[in-house]
């Protein structure tokens, strides 16, 4: 009998204790903040152009742009960054004089490194391995590059 009490009181209080956990939750939401509606974002996608200038700083980049304006048909604005659009265009020279096999994508890859290497090399100084990692040597070279245009 004394179990029983025992309990029928555990399961009251269990029972109590769930109902004013229940009220406070919904109390809760009813004080709540409105909900902050925002509106959606443009439908256009947009694709951050990535700027890799090697260790350029930005006179010396648009010393590189005014050169592939000059003779790779570069487009865009002279503002010193390289970006997707300056590199499509060195990768054209690259791509007919330096060995480049890959896309004209923009993108700054192990191809794109080893064919610049390639005309650092040449006529600039470089005095690295044709491994596609711009190094301290590559970006000096690639200053040299850009200073002599």
């Amino acid at each position: 009998m004394r179990t029983n009490i025992f309990t029928r009181t555990l399961l009251a209080t269990a029972t109590t204790v769930a109902l004013a956990a229940g009220s406070l939750a919904v109390a809760g939401t009813g004080f709540a903040a409105p909900a902050t509606v925002h509106p959606a974002a443009a439908t256009e996608a947009v694709t951050p152009q990535a700027v890799t200038n090697l260790g350029l700083n930005a006179t010396e980049a648009k010393k590189v742009q005014r050169w592939l304006k000059t003779y790779w048909n570069y487009r865009n604005s002279i503002d010193g960054k390289l970006g997707t659009n300056s590199w499509k265009a060195f990768q054209r020279c690259l791509k007919k004089y330096w060995g480049y096999t890959g896309p004209i994508d923009g993108v700054v890859g192990k191809g794109t490194i080893k064919a610049l290497q390639r005309l650092l090399k040449d006529s600039y100084g470089y005095r690295g391995p044709i491994d596609g990692v711009a190094g301290s040597g590559t970006k000096a070279a690639f200053k040299r590059f850009a200073n002599a245009h």
